[in-house]
């Protein structure tokens, strides 16, 4: 079954990379690690991104080497952080730093249950598609 997941995603990546073939928008897949762990439950359309208020480590985005039975962490790249308010779904910038990596208990520690941690890419050559992750 995962198998299968992993083979509509490739597809689905490549139905969308297929008009970026003339542009470069877009043609890298990438997604938010926490200590070299993949933090999306499922890299699908499906996928979830979840932390729990205490989780503790590094927190990236990188390009990723996807396979059925591992999600590996390859280039780090720059990223911004915002987060979105639960009950305003106000989007606040976390700062106005570009990150490679960064502690997670830093934004944590501005964040409260059922708020989302939003990740911007700083170019649209990189795919993110999992780019908010809900405060458990």
């Amino acid at each position: 079954m995962t198998k299968v997941i992993y083979r509509a995603l490739f597809l689905f990546c490549c139905a969308i990379a297929q008009p970026a073939f003339g542009q470069e928008a877009f043609q890298n897949c990438t997604a938010a690690f926490l200590d070299n762990k993949i933090v999306v439950d499922d890299y699908s359309p499906t996928g979830k991104c979840g932390l729990a208020a205490n989780a503790t480590g590094q927190l990236t985005v990188c390009t990723a080497d996807l396979s059925p039975t591992s999600s590996r962490a390859v280039d780090k790249i720059n990223f911004k952080i915002a987060i979105r308010d639960h009950q305003t779904k106000t989007l606040v910038m976390y700062s106005n730093e570009n990150y490679r990596q960064v502690d997670i208990q830093k934004i944590l520690s501005k964040c409260r249950k059922g708020d989302h941690i939003v990740l911007l890419t700083l170019d649209n050559c990189y795919a993110l598609p999992h780019n908010e992750i809900l405060v458990l």
